[in-house]
């Protein structure tokens, strides 16, 4: 049985929760991968590996296989109680204080702020809750919906990554890289 650390929820507002990932959301994934594969795939190159439910829960599963103090805190996003997507923190740099967050969120709630919103929620909470100095968020440099996002929360961008991650059909996609300081924030 998977033994999680304390849970952590956060309340983004009246209608957005981030919610700690646990095996029961494996469904949950899964069900939203599985039903829009294409529109999830031009950007999300794991969608092609997710073939069942037990993919999500090795995903999850992974996710806690590591000590505690190495936990990646990933949050399941509900908006008004329905999964919506996944936003988390990765490859954190503890020493260093710094973190990167990456999201994805199902097309059916697209254009509603809900990432937005949680990016924020979410850098509040690393700067005053885990003691992080630095966040950077790296978006292909097509996504415009995504890399909208630190731009509206005021990141400041840094350039580009080049050749920077490998998405559908093994094409190379380069990475804008944009990010914000503890000291720095608006």
């Amino acid at each position: 049985m998977l033994k999680l650390p304390s849970m952590v929820i956060l309340k983004v507002n009246n209608n957005i929760t981030l919610k700690q990932i646990e095996l029961s959301d494996a469904k949950d994934i899964f069900e939203t991968i599985d039903s829009q594969r294409a529109y999830l795939r031009k950007w999300l190159p794991f969608v092609d590996f997710t073939k069942g439910i037990s993919d999500s829960e090795d995903f999850i599963n992974f996710i806690y296989s590591v000590p505690p103090e190495k936990v990646e805190l990933i949050f399941v996003i509900h908006y008004n109680d329905k999964f919506a997507g996944l936003i988390g923190f990765k490859d954190t740099d503890k020493l260093n204080k710094k973190t990167e967050i990456g999201y994805w969120l199902s097309e059916t709630y697209q254009k509603k702020g809900i990432i937005t919103q949680s990016v924020k929620t979410l850098t509040d909470y690393a700067f005053t809750e885990l003691d992080i100095n630095r966040i950077q968020i790296k978006c292909a440099v097509g996504n415009f919906p995504s890399k909208n996002v630190p731009k509206r929360l005021k990141f400041q961008f840094e350039g580009i990554e080049r050749d920077g991650e490998i998405l559908i059909d093994n094409e190379y996609t380069d990475l804008e890289i944009y990010s914000i300081l503890r000291r720095k924030q608006p």
